[in-house]
């Protein structure tokens, strides 16, 4: 009981932090909405299978939103606060560090979850895009899913970057071609070679995850088997985090 309330105390302090950057968090939430406007100027008219190109980028900005909030943001972070000398000085606290760690990652999935609310919200308004109101549940399990994987490859990630300099060329390496050819950006058809190599990784299959809630016309319902390779690798992402992860800084 003790450590779940220092938890909940960490994340009150972490959210506070957050919200005290105006400017940090203006752009964290309108971000997302930029892409969806930018990318519905551009391909407005185009229709697949009945599916409107809003209604496409709506649970791809959600896809992407969970992302950017647990695996690039939550990335980058750790490793600021590592190179800063914070994580360490953690260690020498009441605070127990493992509790420090999970209100990080508590905040990312909360703000994540936030953006879902947003992107989703902005969609039904702007575009007529439909919440899918009747799978709700499995939604819910989707992006907690997603978001456990995420946050589990952003800290393994996290292990490997070797300084603060180098975390946001490193993540952005790792995270920005994959976006592009996992139907967040960019509509790939599923016999494509790209879609295929996005296959191998999460991005793709927590798109169509999502997309299978939302529009279950353009690639058919949720696949269960997208929900088991989020989950292998959410499983691979805390094993390569437990031998990656330092609390030491490394610059």
């Amino acid at each position: 009981m003790r450590n779940l309330r220092l938890l909940a105390r960490q994340v009150r302090y972490e959210n506070r932090a957050f919200w005290r950057n105006p400017a940090a968090a203006f752009f964290t939430f309108a971000f997302p909405l930029i892409f969806m406007v930018v990318f519905q100027a551009i391909f407005g008219s185009r229709t697949e299978n009945g599916v409107s190109t809003a209604a496409f980028y709506t649970p791809a900005i959600v896809a992407f939103s969970i992302i950017n909030a647990c695996f690039t943001s939550l990335a980058m972070t750790v490793v600021t606060v590592r190179e800063e000398g914070i994580l360490k000085r953690i260690r020498g606290t009441p605070l127990p560090s493992l509790v420090y760690l999970a209100a990080r990652i508590c905040h990312a999935v909360l703000i994540g979850l936030l953006l879902v609310v947003v992107v989703s919200t902005f969609g039904a308004v702007a575009y007529q895009v439909a919440f899918p109101w009747g799978e709700l549940p499995m939604l819910i399990v989707t992006l907690l899913l997603g978001s456990a994987c995420f946050c589990a490859l952003g800290l393994a990630i996290s292990g490997v970057v070797p300084n603060d300099r180098a975390a946001p060329a490193v993540v952005n390496a790792i995270i920005l071609p994959l976006l592009f050819i996992s139907d967040i950006f960019l509509r790939i058809p599923p016999d494509n070679f790209l879609a295929k190599v996005a296959d191998v990784f999460p991005v793709r299959h927590f798109a169509v995850a999502l997309q299978g809630i939302w529009t279950p016309a353009l690639n058919g319902p949720l696949d269960p088997t997208d929900l088991v390779w989020v989950a292998g690798w959410a499983v691979l992402g805390v094993v390569l985090a437990l031998r990656t992860f330092s609390w030491e800084p490394r610059g």
